[in-house]
């Protein structure tokens, strides 16, 4: 084997192992967005509803200081209150799974449905991280959009990683 196709086999081999890396790292975050929605739904139901679940604080103290201390400070108050809203947000897990848990959580407090849809749309047209994200909404690239549409609706593009 002459030295450019030795050459040729390591590209490949990396190239290999980077399409894998990308893989079980979009994998990962779907399994966690699945979690955290799931137990976003569990609180709910818990709480007796969607009508009752803002006043179900209770409950999530309790299973947090539990929770906490078998699992470490990823399962607090706050991040049980922030799994909660997101169910509460979208209650149907496939119109976020594209994003990461990072993009989720700041648009959670985005309380314009249309402005969190423009921005998780972004977020998926342009593989926005997290940074980026941010930019966008301090620059406030919805705000200046003209002719904004009535409604926004999540697109459903899924992305090829190679």
């Amino acid at each position: 084997m002459n030295e450019e196709k030795y050459y040729e086999e390591i590209k490949h081999l990396i190239k290999k192992n980077e399409i894998g890396k990308r893989a079980r790292k979009i994998e990962e975050n779907n399994d966690l967005v699945t979690t955290y929605w799931n137990i976003g739904k569990l609180i709910v139901e818990a709480q007796g509803g969607e009508a009752r679940a803002k006043y179900g604080n209770e409950l999530i103290k309790k299973w947090s200081a539990k929770l906490t201390e078998t699992y470490g400070k990823g399962y607090n108050y706050t991040n049980l209150s922030r799994f909660r809203k997101f169910y509460l947000m979208f209650p149907i897990l496939a119109t976020v799974s594209q994003v990461s848990w990072s993009i989720i959580s700041v648009l959670l407090p985005t309380k314009d449905i249309n402005k969190r849809n423009y921005y998780i749309n972004l977020c998926i047209k342009n593989n926005l991280s997290v940074r980026e994200l941010k930019q966008e909404i301090k620059s406030n690239s919805y705000e200046r959009l003209i002719n904004k549409p009535d409604k926004i609706e999540i697109s459903c593009q899924f992305r090829l990683f190679l």
